[in-house]
């Protein structure tokens, strides 16, 4: 799906208190095509949130009244699939472990180039529309759950669990390989679309919440392959 095809149908959530790099980065996805709605506070900003339909969260990290990782959070109680991603001028990895951890899928540090923007942003909506408009259900039995990918959720018996776009996408990866040994560089590529040391730390969050989701069946783990990778197990396999 070319960029002009996803800007076509899609309505951007953009959060930036900074106005100078607003108005631009605002210019910008506009001439792609998207559809934007900016706003400089955080909490005007998740009461827009409730009122319209996003496709797509791009938050800022230092907001007034309602920092973006606040911000994020309030979303994912709201939605546990748009994707989110954080613009940071912070450098400390802690701070972007810590956005993804709390359900970001991304992000990008200041100054960024509006070009990396678009194409996450791409990304992430064919991603979303392959998951949304599939026609035919993927059902992945992993012991007691039932994945769901298609539709982002997680059945056990207790209960479901409504998962980020990201973390479906490793699960499948992983799950896709069931058994095998999957390289840590691999699912970095495929998933993230590069290979690189915050990203592999991004992965490690992604893995340790699955680990979490997965625990009430012990038959189910992703084990570590020191200096390698990961490998789903499952009774399944």
């Amino acid at each position: 799906m070319s960029t002009q095809n996803a800007a076509a149908k899609a309505h951007l959530l953009y959060v930036e208190d900074d106005p100078q790099l607003s108005f631009v980065t605002c210019d910008n996805l506009q001439l792609q095509g998207y559809q934007v709605k900016h706003f400089a506070d955080g909490k005007e900003a998740l009461e827009a949130f409730a009122k319209y339909s996003f496709d797509l969260c791009i938050l800022d990290v230092m907001l007034p009244h309602m920092d973006g990782f606040t911000l994020a959070q309030a979303i994912r109680q709201k939605d546990q699939d748009i994707p989110i991603i954080f613009l940071t001028a912070r450098s400390l990895k802690e701070d972007r472990i810590h956005g993804l951890s709390i359900g970001g899928d991304d992000y990008l540090t200041k100054p960024f180039s509006m070009e990396e923007l678009v194409l996450k942003i791409e990304v992430f909506l064919r991603r979303r529309k392959v998951m949304h408009d599939a026609s035919e259900s993927a059902i992945i039995q992993l012991g007691h759950f039932e994945f769901d990918y298609h539709n982002l959720l997680l059945r056990h018996p207790q209960g479901v669990r409504h998962l980020t776009a990201r973390e479906a996408e490793v699960l499948r990866y992983l799950s896709a390989r069931m058994g095998s040994v999957v390289r840590r560089s691999e699912i970095l590529k495929e998933v993230w679309g590069k290979d690189d040391y915050f990203l592999g730390r991004s992965l490690d969050v992604f893995v340790s919440r699955l680990r979490k989701y997965l625990r009430t069946d012990s038959r189910v783990k992703i084990e570590n392959v020191h200096g390698v990778g990961f490998r789903l197990i499952s009774p399944n396999q």
